[in-house]
C-alpha cells in the first residue's frame, strides 16, 4: 500500500537494532544507510515498501506501524523477537476477532513509544 515510511527517532543506535531485531523474523534488513540524521531504510529481499529511521531531536508523535506476516509463526516470533529487543509488550499473539475471524496479530511498544503491530490475516493452516 506504501512506498515507504520514514519517521524520526530519538536514538538511532537503539531503533535501528530494535527494529532490525523485531522484524527479522518478516525478513526485513537494511537496504541502504547514511548518516543517521539521513538515516536507515529496511524492506525484505526485493521488497516493494521500505521502513526509514532517522535521527532527530524533535519529539514525534507516537505512531502505529502494521506490518504483514505470512503466516502465525511469523506474528509468534515477532513478539518474542521485540521483547528480547528491548520492547515492550502491548498485546501479546493471538486472534483479534473484533477485526475479523482470521486477524492474528501482536503489538509492542518500541524504543520511542510508538506501537509496532505484526499481523496475519490468513486463517490457521
Amino acid at each position: 500500500m506504501f512506498d515507504h515510511v520514514k519517521f524520526g527517532v530519538s536514538d538511532y543506535a537503539a531503533s535501528k537494532a530494535f527494529f532490525l531485531t523485531a522484524l527479522a523474523p518478516l525478513g526485513l534488513a537494511v537496504v541502504s544507510e547514511g548518516v543517521p540524521t539521513y538515516g536507515v531504510e529496511l524492506s525484505q529481499e526485493n521488497g516493494k515498501a521500505s521502513l526509514c529511521l532517522y535521527q532527530t531531536a524533535e519529539k514525534p508523535a507516537h505512531l502505529h506501524l502494521a506490518f504483514v506476516a505470512e503466516t502465525r509463526a511469523q506474528v509468534d516470533a515477532f513478539h518474542r523477537a521485540a521483547l528480547a529487543a528491548g520492547g515492550k509488550d502491548n498485546g501479546a499473539p493471538g486472534l483479534r476477532p473484533n477485526y475479523h475471524a482470521s486477524y492474528y496479530a501482536a503489538f509492542v511498544i518500541g524504543p520511542d513509544g510508538h506501537n509496532i503491530e505484526v499481523v496475519c490475516h490468513e486463517p490457521e493452516v
